[in-house]
């Protein structure tokens, strides 16, 4: 049997074999059945299996309803970091307290380990650590994207994209809260960001590849529950490999290499203009191809995988 269907709705007349008591209640029930376009039996449920391209159109109706509930999935962002600081006394500002020692405490060192101005090498740590810290947090996050939302996914029929704008936005706000430390030392230092097109196409294309690795790792780590440890470790070698808390500049032979870092095209096309440097248009091309992989990546999996979701978690 592949389609559930919805009985007829039962009448009075239909019932007792007389006519209603009430002419408005069968008024009523007509009017709700050509409401909801119910003129025979509504299919309530189809169990026939996904084929061709109706994975892909489901997938795109997920996240074109997901959009629509934007306000929910940020209401929800909200509430996760409220409850996350509930009964503290600086509450998400504990997060800028503690960028601000870490900033501090590896800007003079580093400065000192590399030989470089700390005029120069502070404003770049502080933002390259900002910006490290929300990819870090939108791969180990986006592993728990659908396993931490376990009791709404069962409870509610919802598209799943709302829930991976949950993390994209808690993400986003996280990343706020710290930002206030780089808008600090550049105010400091009186670093200015570039007045072009550079700043905003990078924060857009920034903003959509978080939204991207976390749909990505979060139909991972539902359907692999070793993702996180997995994931954590990979982002730990990228840190040392990325340009985070050593300049581009030091490296004289293979700096093109460079470019076969995902991660060093997507930080440095946001870093950048915004500190007033000039991205060379190679690491823009790389950027936007890694965009392109990692956004086909993404919803091939999940439009792919999308049905099973509600099972695997």
């Amino acid at each position: 049997m592949n389609r559930i269907e919805r009985p007829e709705q039962i009448h009075p007349e239909t019932a007792t074999g007389d006519s209603p008591a009430d002419p408005l209640q069968d008024a009523g029930a007509r009017a709700l059945r050509a409401e909801i376009g119910v003129n025979g039996p509504e299919p309530v449920m189809d169990l026939r299996p996904e084929r061709g391209l109706a994975h892909s159109v489901h997938a795109i109706k997920d996240t074109r309803d997901g959009f629509r509930l934007f306000r929910l999935g940020g209401t929800l962002g909200w509430l996760d970091i409220k409850l996350r600081y509930r009964g503290s006394m600086l509450g998400p500002f504990w997060m800028t307290l503690s960028t601000a020692i870490m900033v501090g405490a590896m800007g003079f060192l580093y400065a000192a380990l590399f030989n470089i101005n700390l005029r120069v090498y502070l404003p770049f740590l502080s933002f390259s650590l900002i910006l490290w810290g929300y990819l870090n947090s939108a791969v180990s996050e986006g592993c728990s994207t659908f396993t931490g939302s376990v009791g709404l996914i069962h409870a509610l029929r919802m598209p799943f994209s709302v829930h991976v704008l949950r993390v994209t936005i808690r993400g986003l706000l996280t990343f706020l809260h710290s930002a206030a430390v780089v808008a600090i030392v550049f105010v400091i230092f009186g670093i200015a960001p570039r007045l072009n097109w550079e700043a905003p196409a990078g924060v857009l294309l920034w903003l959509a590849d978080m939204y991207a690795i976390t749909l990505l790792f979060g139909v991972l780590g539902a359907r692999f529950r070793d993702m996180p440890p997995v994931s954590a470790s990979v982002m730990q070698i990228l840190f040392f490999v990325t340009p985070i808390i050593w300049k581009p500049d030091l490296i004289f032979t293979g700096r093109q290499y460079l470019l076969l870092d995902p991660c060093y095209p997507l930080v440095e096309i946001v870093r950048g203009p915004l500190m007033n440097q000039e991205v060379r248009p190679s690491i823009w091309l790389a950027a936007v191809a890694y965009s392109g992989l990692l956004w086909v990546a993404a919803f091939a999996l999940f439009s792919r995988m999308r049905t099973r979701l509600a099972y695997w978690v």
